[in-house]
């Protein structure tokens, strides 16, 4: 179910082989082609397996001269052709340097189930109606370790203002029908939001 944002204006840019357009109707946000240098938000939506388009690389390029936050969110991550790490890789090498607060877990099938955060090690389960939150195993945490390090100094050296501030650009896994990583996105948007000047 379509869940607008309130204050925040939204565009959203990408090859039409990764579905932006359900994105934008799903996060209250706008498809377009063109740079909109009016945005609050920019979310690139990626098909791991249809690649970035040299027209979407050029979109990301032309919004580095308005410092506008930038959300990467990679999509049909159930077609199992390529995966969200590789998506990450190709991101990091056309757009900025990505990061990702959060990995992708799958079912004994292969399909993505679940999330694991890299800042608190939970483990947010999406493979049924009512999403559980559990704390990682020890055996996760080990598999995890090197990413997590990373990730925590990205942040660490970022600052915590650094996503809205147009300087940290985040990578996030999205399966809309599954729900999983829609609270995250909104999470992005929250934090986008709460830094918008007062309305009042």
């Amino acid at each position: 179910m379509p869940t607008p944002s309130s204050r925040v204006r939204i565009h959203i840019y990408g090859h039409e082989s990764a579905d932006p357009q359900q994105v934008a109707h799903y996060f209250g946000g706008t498809f377009t082609e063109v740079i909109e240098s009016e945005s609050e938000l920019a979310i690139f939506v990626v098909d791991p397996a249809a690649g970035i388009s040299p027209e979407t690389i050029s979109l990301w390029e032309g919004l580095d001269d308005f410092q506008i936050p930038r959300l990467v969110v990679v999509t049909h991550l159930e077609n199992q052709i390529a995966d969200f790490d590789d998506a990450v890789m190709l991101a990091s090498r056309v757009f900025d340097q990505i990061v990702t607060p959060f990995l992708v877990l799958h079912d004994d099938a292969g399909f993505p189930c679940a999330l694991i955060s890299l800042e608190t090690l939970e483990i947010t389960d999406y493979s049924h109606k009512e999403h559980t939150v559990t704390m990682s195993s020890e055996e996760h945490q080990i598999l995890i370790g090197e990413f997590r390090q990373e990730y925590l100094e990205q942040i660490e050296s970022s600052g915590d203002s650094a996503f809205a501030a147009g300087l940290l650009f985040p990578a996030v896994p999205l399966w809309i029908e599954k729900e999983l990583g829609v609270n995250i996105v909104h999470k992005y948007i929250d934090e986008i939001e709460k830094a918008l000047p007062s309305s009042s």
